[in-house]
């Protein structure tokens, strides 16, 4: 059996490796490294697959969320509504630019941002709703965007672990993932689904003139070379990075199928396990497993994951601790108890090897090894 891990980029890269060292050395002749001609060809590219008309590549998934945020023209002590289980960079942000983090709990089923708790946090301070898109697959954006039109506020979908996921509307109408808000953000970390290999990210809007205003906030505040209309920063994708990505995204709906039926295994074998929650998989949204991740009921987490270890069986714990218990974040609103889903979660989740070379082999001995451990 091949060594198991939690992501193989190894094995995945070697499947396309012509096709990538190719597009490498495309870049390598032509020497133009910056907004070059395969940065416009995968952004057109990424519009096409994901039906949105403005595709803004950036330096990475963070910066498109910050980048978003300046190009919404929100004060400082404006209010946004975030989760407070998730990655850091949500919440990073808002800090940064001098917003206030409004933190609220998660659904316990789906890791989402709980849609009751975004109604209690808004304020009239409120401008913006930053939800996450958690673990691959979309939170309840038809109710996020009735809330948002409600409260006239803004909607940023953070999509870094989500991309090619698809929501299906109460009207029949369908999306994709970070193409339903004002804005959406993706980050092309090499882990991600689609993912480079460096630093990457993106950002998506249907608003030409929110484009125009993003495209020149990630460029200096410039519209026009050497004129700064107001201040702003610099990233942007290069062109070996937009290479990598323009071969993987031919392969992107095949490499979510692969992970789906990594998933679709687990589901299986766990079933009838009673220290497993199964990850739920809402009925308007499909999953794109970023991560696979379980809770773990009546049993010490981390002695499953010290076990697994012994047996070379890699496991992540994502998050373990939620934003409002992190020291950077802690604040006075906040305490231990405010949010008992996320706290909960935080205690309880593991998220097993998922990618897109994992093989029947590999899959039985995880799921055969945590059965046999969680007995």
């Amino acid at each position: 059996m091949r060594e198991i891990q939690m992501v193989d980029l190894r094995s995945q890269y070697e499947r396309i490796k012509t096709e990538i060292d190719n597009a490498i050395q495309e870049v390598l002749n032509s020497c133009t490294f910056i907004k070059g001609g395969k940065v416009t060809t995968f952004q057109q590219n990424l519009e096409t697959y994901l039906n949105v008309k403005h595709v803004i590549p950036v330096g990475n998934g963070t910066d498109a969320l910050q980048i978003s945020l300046m190009a919404l023209g929100l004060k400082p002590g404006d209010e946004v509504i975030t989760p407070t289980f998730t990655f850091i960079a949500s919440a990073e942000v808002i800090a940064l630019l001098g917003l206030t983090p409004v933190l609220v709990d998660v659904d316990y089923d789906t890791f989402n941002i709980s849609i009751d708790a975004i109604e209690k946090a808004i304020t009239p301070k409120t401008k913006a709703i930053i939800p996450v898109h958690l673990f691959g697959q979309n939170a309840n954006m038809e109710a996020i965007l009735d809330i948002a039109r409600k409260h006239h506020l803004f909607v940023i979908e953070d999509a870094c672990q989500s991309i090619g996921a698809e929501y299906t509307f109460s009207d029949g109408k369908t999306a994709r993932s970070g193409c339903m808000g004002n804005i959406g953000c993706t980050s092309f970390f090499p882990s991600k689904n689609l993912g480079c290999y460096g630093d990457g990210g993106a950002i998506f809007t249907n608003d030409d003139s929110l484009a125009e205003t993003i495209r020149a906030t990630a460029n200096h505040g410039m519209y026009v070379r050497y004129h700064h209309d107001f201040v702003g920063v610099n990233s942007r994708l290069d062109s070996i990075q937009a290479a990598v990505l323009d071969v993987k995204l031919k392969y992107l709906d095949k490499y979510i199928q692969n992970r789906q039926n990594a998933a679709a295994f687990y589901q299986k074998a766990f079933a009838n396990n009673s220290h497993i929650r199964l990850p739920l998989i809402a009925q308007n949204t499909t999953h794109v497993f970023h991560q696979y991740t379980l809770k773990i009921e009546d049993f010490d987490r981390n002695r499953l994951q010290a076990k697994l270890k012994e047996k070379g069986i890699p496991s992540m714990v994502y998050y373990p601790i939620p934003l409002h218990l992190q020291k950077a974040y802690k604040d006075r609103r906040y305490t231990i108890g405010d949010f008992p889903i996320a706290e909960k979660l935080s205690d309880t989740v593991l998220s097993l090897p998922m990618h897109t070379e994992l093989d029947i082999e590999q899959l039985t001995y995880i799921t055969e090894s945590v059965n046999q451990i969680l007995k």
